[in-house]
């Protein structure tokens, strides 16, 4: 493998691992150790509580350490990826690298351990004494047939999952690409003949799973580097071959291809020939796994079998076979239950929920990571991409059920969509925070106008809503452009039934339109003749003037385009709420530390202390809405009349206007950043406080500095951004970001249903009691 490295990959490969700091993984304290008393609960004498609550009662370990999300990455290094056996010092940058994917995909903590001993029973041993530091063991690059040695032993005496993920991870997938195949070829497993070149690990467990999923022991035939693997054969067998050993006279990998229906490669490149594959059944599965050179290379063997489907170790091809679609997910489903073993039944429900993903409509994130592209369920893609974040979704609760149906759940979970629910903060960070949004906007979902309804990620963020049941969406766009990309997509939605389309082309309404846009704009500049082009040409309009005339409840626009231009647009037709003196956006950051709200982002240059109290107390009534108590900080360079700036005290003078008004929120100001975020900070320079806990609500006191802030977070942070939220319209209307993605369209969408949830509220309410003003959203 390394031979065949280009010079360029080599290199960038070890500036890479050397710089800004050698090597991949570091580890980082959970807990605050910021003065006496924190070292007093962390290490002694604090930490003798815990000590003493594991040694009465074992299960707190899962409460009390890190056990029971912690697993050990454990080599010896003797079959190292395609390197061999290379030993274990120089097999710690793979073992890094496992731990990074478990930590990435899984948010599994792992030690890489690599131990120096390639004898099985003192290697057995090592792995056994480890038992009181890991949830699990991952086995990794460990030769055949020890490996099989290893497992076996170290599975019979210990209490926690062992995997060997070169066997187990391989199987998985394979099985779950097999079972496509024949759902698309129309064969059963049972009846199918399957061939393998390569006898190791990984084939030999690829097979014990299918037979366990019901092909049967007689329809397989193995080879290996001796040619087939026959009853009686003297050479390279042992205990775990003799399974699939025929009778047979047959003893080349040509003599037992003709009429096979599945080829499972794990072997070395070129040795599944051309001239083989005319002789193999009807729409075979074509499994050259060998890597980097496979058994036949895909574009070959699709030459010379249009009609066989085929999967490769390579991610230049469709349909990779890759270990990281499984092992995280089999681990974090197992953990979370404190499985004792991962068993047979564990390893079926992945191949069972991989094969059904792959079956699902295919997602944004897949599309982005594969430039635009993503494939429908077919012969090209039998298995689902690694970049999918759904796998944590559909196989962790899949092994964590397996494994309390087959009793070796150390603890049942109560509710498994519950716990299917909070694993969705792997795959959205917003998740958590916008749990209580989606919940609410499911309730009674709402007609969402799209004004960019033709841009994929509007088409990706309209399926998933549809999907959810969060909204009702309404797209601008020509029909067959909106079809054609569907198509393209893969996605599965339908005009009519799904979504409701404005063709600005061709739109009955269209005069209707007109004079609307008219009535709203036409003291604003707005011409009839200019009216006439804009309701046809800018789609924005036309999803303004759709919830103007009530034909639409929210509009979502800005995919593309300048933000004023779109808020202009929202002016003259939507207007302002009610008591309100402009526009204002919240953007909301997700960050490993939790949610913060700040503004104004995009909207007031530099608003007065009248209008700093208009937009937190806006702000304070959207932030409930995600079922969070604002808790609102007023930023300046100043703490508290250090200084009388102009801006600290504009920030001062809000305060007064705020308490005044709503004098139950939790709001203090004016403060710096530091001040706000840290309460212990906030305690030195001002104990009596009306502020308790970090701040979530951060008002800054001008454009610049609220923009800035926000762009810092996004970027230094790593933060998820959700919004902007503009705060102030009539009904629900948000300008988007053109760098927003189709996940960030779509938790937009949910507050926006929300808002217009409320709006309808208040406006029964002011109905049902005459002169009652109507709360603006």
């Amino acid at each position: 493998m390394g031979d065949n490295m280009s010079d360029d990959l080599k290199s960038g490969a070890l500036v890479y691992h050397r710089l800004p700091r050698p090597g991949k993984l570091e580890i980082q304290a959970t807990k605050p150790l910021g003065n006496q008393r924190d070292l007093a609960l962390a290490y002694s004498p604090g930490v003798a509580a815990a000590c003493m609550a594991i040694h009465e009662d074992p299960q707190e370990a899962a409460t009390l350490t890190i056990r029971q999300n912690l697993v050990a990455v454990l080599t010896n290094g003797t079959a190292v990826l395609g390197l061999g056996n290379i030993g274990p010092l120089a097999s710690k940058p793979v073992m890094e690298g496992k731990a990074v994917l478990f930590k990435k995909f899984a948010g599994i903590d792992v030690f890489d351990i690599e131990v120096d001993q390639n004898d099985v029973s003192k290697l057995v041993d090592v792995v056994c004494a480890l038992e009181p530091t890991f949830g699990g063991i991952n086995l990794e690059d460990i030769k055949a047939p020890e490996c099989f040695e290893v497992e076996e032993q170290c599975r019979a005496r210990m209490t926690i999952p062992v995997f060997h993920d070169d066997q187990h991870g391989t199987a998985i997938i394979v099985a779950a690409a097999v079972l496509n195949a024949l759902e698309l070829s129309g064969k059963q497993l049972s009846d199918v003949r399957i061939v393998t070149s390569g006898a190791g690990a990984a084939a030999l467990a690829c097979l014990n799973l299918l037979v366990s999923l019901g092909a049967r022991v007689e329809n397989i035939t193995v080879t290996d580097i001796k040619g087939v693997v026959y009853k009686g054969r003297p050479e390279l067998m042992d205990r775990w071959k003799d399974i699939y050993a025929q009778e047979t006279e047959a003893r080349t990998l040509a003599e037992v291809i003709p009429g096979a229906d599945v080829f499972i490669g794990l072997s070395a490149g070129g040795v599944l020939k051309p001239e083989y594959l005319e002789k193999m059944a009807a729409n075979p599965l074509i499994m050259a796994l060998a890597n980097p050179y496979p058994e036949i290379m895909p574009d070959l063997a699709q030459e010379k079998r249009p009609d066989a489907m085929i999967c490769t170790g390579r991610s230049d091809f469709p349909n990779q076979v890759n270990n990281v679609l499984c092992f995280p997910y089999i681990f974090r489903g197992a953990l979370d239950v404190g499985a004792t073993s991962i068993n047979e039944e564990m390893k079926k429900a992945a191949v069972k929920a991989i094969a059904a993903l792959a079956r699902e409509t295919p997602s944004d994130v897949v599309a982005r990571a594969y430039g635009g592209e993503a494939r429908p369920f077919g012969p090209r893609s039998l298995i689902p991409s690694p970049f999918d974040p759904r796998l944590i979704l559909r196989i962790a609760p899949a092994v964590a059920q397996a494994a309390m149906d087959s009793g070796v759940a150390g603890r049942a979970l109560e509710n498994i969509q519950a716990y299917t629910d909070s694993l969705d903060r792997f795959v959205h960070r917003s998740g958590f925070i916008m749990k209580p949004i989606f919940t609410k906007a499911k309730e009674n979902p709402k007609r969402v106008i799209y004004a960019e309804g033709e841009d994929e990620r509007v088409l990706r963020a309209a399926q998933a809503i549809v999907e959810d049941g969060v909204a009702k969406p309404i797209l601008v766009g020509r029909p067959r452009v909106i079809e054609t990309r569907i198509k393209r997509f893969g996605l599965s939605i339908r005009q009519g039934v799904d979504f409701d389309l404005i063709d600005p082309e061709d739109d009955p309404r269209y005069r209707e339109y007109v004079a609307t846009y008219l009535e709203a704009a036409g003291r604003r500049g707005i011409t009839p003749d200019a009216a006439r082009t804009l309701v046809r040409t800018n789609s924005t309009v036309i999803g303004a003037i759709a919830v103007r005339r009530g034909e639409a409840d929210a509009l979502i626009c800005g995919l593309e385009g300048r933000f004023e231009t779109r808020l202009r647009v929202i002016r003259d037709v939507i207007g302002l709420a009610p008591g309100i003196l402009d526009f204002a956006a919240m953007s909301l950051i997700v960050t490993k530390e939790g949610a913060y709200f700040l503004a104004d982002t995009h909207v007031r240059p530099d608003p007065t202390a009248e209008e700093i109290a208009d937009v937190a107390v806006a702000c304070a009534e959207h932030v409930r809405r995600f079922g969070l108590t604002p808790k609102i900080a007023l930023l300046s360079h100043s703490d508290f009349g250090q200084s009388d700036s102009r801006s600290s005290v504009k920030m001062r003078s809000a305060l007064g206007l705020i308490q005044a008004r709503e004098p139950s929120l939790q709001v203090d100001g004016e403060m710096q950043a530091d001040t706000a975020l840290s309460e212990m900070i906030r305690d030195r320079v001002m104990p009596s406080s009306h502020l308790k806990g970090a701040a979530n609500v951060l008002i800054m006191p001008n454009l610049d500095a609220a923009n800035i802030a926000f762009q810092f977070a996004k970027v230094l942070a790593d933060a998820l951004p959700v919004g902007p939220l503009l705060i102030g319209p009539a009904k629900p209307a948000h300008i988007l970001s053109p760098s927003v993605t189709a996940r960030g369209i779509v938790n937009v969408t949910a507050a926006a249903v929300v808002e217009a949830q409320a709006s309808e509220v208040a406006a029964i309410t002011a109905l049902a009691e005459p002169g009652a003003a109507p709360t603006s959203a």
